[in-house]
């Protein structure tokens, strides 16, 4: 590390060139980045996938993953609406209503069937299916067409009405906007806790880091896209996490910087030089592990068979190792050229926390104690993940306060079931009608519609709804039923949205053993190799893996049992998470939270090598507090901009993200007060010396030499004596 900040310091002009021209070029395509994302989330070779496809072939891109429409009227008491006058009406409405190209069912229909009229005849509801557009909102350019013939419309006197799921979700509308706003509002909080920290113009380098690191990254996204689809959700992703993990790098250069700078003469411009390169080999090391780290745990999403979480891997990797490539380059080069002029006003430097020494103190004292309520409260928060239902929010929950939402309440009252917002498309070549009786005596069905017009050449759509909504427990139960029904008959396959479900669960959780067994031993090997040790790289694994269940545990919380979500978000309870959402936020988390343990057992094991070579046998403790002192506000300060960061993703209008960023922020604050804060130095100190254990065999596996050990002879020298005892 020293080598290449030697260098990168006598190359100064190359380095900044190179970076700009990287950083505006990523700017001046940013827009045609964000053009080429994809909005697709397919599932290739799975049988709810090739029915989908099958379905938008041979159906001019109706149905399929998409769910339909629905068209419904409820007549006053004592109407009948299969009275023959109301039934052409309805007939004529519904023809009206579905656009060229597009194909729908009610009971006025050859084939709707009873199913879509209410047990005592008042309401009906038809299924109208678009052309579907690509993008999170399929029927938005056939919306304003099919509220305009519906408008004004009555059936008995009753106003017909509209509903859905894709208005209740609402993607009803364009595609999302760019996170330009949210990134804006992440930097002036970012900026804030910078301008708390450093109290000087140094505020705005890890800004600086990041304005170059966010546009290069989207440059590489660019070329990405050329070679395979990325999902829109990148964009986000790139913008703020990004953001907080380029200052995060930043800041620890930069705090290293300033701790050496304050031993040095300033006017000196060899000295001056030296902290820098000082600074990096420290520093720098730390933050070239850290980007390691949540490299190896963003792998786990570019080994899984599903090219939309792989494209959220794949530039999930690139945002730690531009923000590392930048931090370890240009960021010298800063602090070399305006590093001085911007630490103004200079006071005097002080590299320890007076709180965080106390804190240290306090649980290196009373280890046992710090443990047991630090890891207590660590389980009771991950409690609630064990009730973690994968899926999507129940339909119900969706378009809180809304009209279509009333529409649909009142659709399932009336006895249509739950499930008709979101049916299973059977697409089939074997007869239709006994395909469909078959289909209509599964357990939990409520209603198959088979139109005769639903048919071309030998393939034949026939659409299933369950009683229970498909994202809980009975409805999940129905729509497998109806799943392996349909596929046990030849030539007939299931598809639509929540079969989908089922084939994502599988396909991203099948193999998720073996995906954490691989993501642990190569974390394990890095961290052990680094921190020449075998129990703290254990402990860091244990440790990550508790806060990521605290994490799902929030979430839980907050989203599926709905304690929080109405407030924080106005959404009521989703009653389910999104399938996607809990191994993407372990592949983030995991390595972001990682960052910290690294950050401070690098630092403790600084001070426990600077105390052993004063010839301190029992240093750890003393190594402990010296480690957390120097870097909890630190990893406060660091922790506080990604949550910030978080706190601006949560903003996008799209439920997914929204959970997403919860589970990140709620994980990286428990991770840096609870995890960091009180279980890390309270387990380093019960470990005590056998936290350095580091057996020859596995330090020549790793090519790492063991760290050296004073003669047992030696006594724990004056400052390790005063350091244990709290003294200054």
């Amino acid at each position: 590390m020293r080598g290449l900040t030697r260098w990168v310091l006598s190359h100064r002009l190359l380095v900044t060139l190179v970076w700009v021209v990287l950083a505006v070029a990523g700017g001046a395509t940013v827009s045609g980045t964000i053009d080429s994302l994809s909005n697709e989330s397919r599932l290739p070779d799975a049988p709810a996938q090739l029915a989908n496809d099958a379905i938008d072939e041979h159906f001019s891109g109706t149905g399929g993953k998409n769910a339909p429409l629905l068209l419904t009227v409820t007549a006053p008491e004592g109407v009948r609406l299969d009275a023959a006058p109301y039934r052409e009406q309805w007939g004529e409405l519904v023809e009206r209503a579905t656009p060229a190209g597009g194909r729908s069912v009610s009971y006025a229909d050859s084939g709707g069937g009873q199913s879509l009229l209410s047990p005592d005849g008042r309401s009906t509801v038809a299924l109208i299916y678009p052309p579907a557009a690509p993008g999170p909102a399929p029927y938005a350019q056939s919306l304003p067409a099919i509220r305009q013939a519906i408008a004004g419309a009555r059936i008995a006197g009753a106003p017909v009405e509209l509903t859905g799921q894709p208005l209740l979700s609402g993607r009803d509308s364009g595609a999302p906007r760019s996170p330009i706003v949210e990134t804006l509002i992440g930097a002036v909080g970012a900026l804030v806790v910078l301008a708390v920290v450093f109290a000087s113009g140094l505020a705005v380098v890890p800004l600086l880091i990041a304005a170059v690191a966010i546009p290069t990254t989207f440059l590489l996204v660019r070329l990405l896209t050329g070679v395979t689809e990325v999902s829109f959700i990148v964009q986000y992703l790139v913008a703020l996490i990004g953001l907080g993990i380029a200052i995060d790098y930043a800041l620890l250069v930069v705090t290293r910087w300033r701790e050496e700078r304050s031993r040095i003469d300033v006017t000196d411009p060899g000295q001056r030089r030296a902290a820098i390169v000082a600074a990096a080999a420290s520093a720098g090391h730390a933050v070239a592990l850290s980007g390691a780290t949540v490299a190896i745990s963003l792998a786990a999403l570019v080994v899984l068979p599903v090219p939309f979480l792989r494209s959220v891997g794949y530039a999930g990797l690139l945002i730690p190792l531009v923000s590392v490539a930048v931090a370890l380059t240009l960021l010298p080069v800063l602090l070399h050229t305006l590093g001085g002029w911007l630490d103004r006003p200079r006071r005097a430097y002080r590299a320890d926390s007076r709180l965080w020494t106390r804190i240290a103190r306090l649980t290196t004292r009373r280890p046992v104690l710090a443990a047991v309520v630090s890891g207590g409260l660590l389980l009771a928060l991950a409690a609630p993940a064990f009730t973690i239902r994968l899926g999507q929010p129940d339909t119900s929950t969706l378009g809180h306060g809304g009209r279509p939402a009333a529409v649909y309440a009142q659709l399932v009252e009336a006895g249509f079931g739950a499930g008709i917002a979101r049916p299973v498309e059977v697409l089939t070549t074997a007869d239709p009608a006994a395909t469909a009786n078959r289909l209509r005596s599964v357990d939990g069905v409520a209603g198959v519609a088979a139109p005769a017009d639903w048919s071309t050449a030998d393939m034949h759509v026939i659409d299933v709804w369950t009683v229970h909504d498909p994202a809980d427990d009975a409805g999940r139960d129905a729509v497998a039923e109806v799943i392996a029904s349909a596929r046990s008959q030849p030539g007939t396959l299931a598809g639509g949205g929540a079969p989908l479900d089922t084939d994502f669960v599988d396909a991203v959780y099948g193999s998720l053993p073996l995906i954490l067994a691989v993501v642990a031993l190569l974390t394990f090997l890095v961290l052990a190799r680094t921190l020449r040790s075998v129990l703290l790289p254990l402990k860091a694994l244990v440790l990550n893996g508790l806060s990521t269940a605290a994490a799902y545990g929030a979430v839980v919380l907050i989203w599926q049992q709905g304690y929080g979500s109405d407030a924080l978000f106005d959404t009521p309870a989703t009653g389910a998470i999104t399938i996607w959402v809990p191994m993407a936020v372990f592949a983030f988390l995991f390595g972001l939270s990682m960052d910290y343990e690294v950050f401070i057992l690098h630092r403790i094991r600084e001070a426990h090598l600077d105390l052993t070579r004063q010839g301190g046998r029992d240093s750890t403790a003393a190594a402990t507090v010296t480690g957390i002192s120097r870097t909890g506000r630190l990893v406060t300060s660091a922790a506080l901009i990604l949550f910030l960061a978080f706190t601006a993703l949560s903003t996008i209008p799209i439920t997914d993200v929204r959970i997403f960023a919860t589970a990140l922020a709620a994980g990286i604050i428990i991770d840096a007060t609870v995890v960091r804060g009180l279980l890390t130095p309270a387990l380093v100190a019960l470990l005590g010396r056998a936290s350095w254990w580091f057996p020859a065999a596995l330090a020549r596996v790793l090519m790492a030499r063991p760290d050296p050990w004073p003669p047992a002879t030696a006594a724990p020298t004056t400052d390790t004596r005063a350091e244990l005892a709290g003294r200054p």
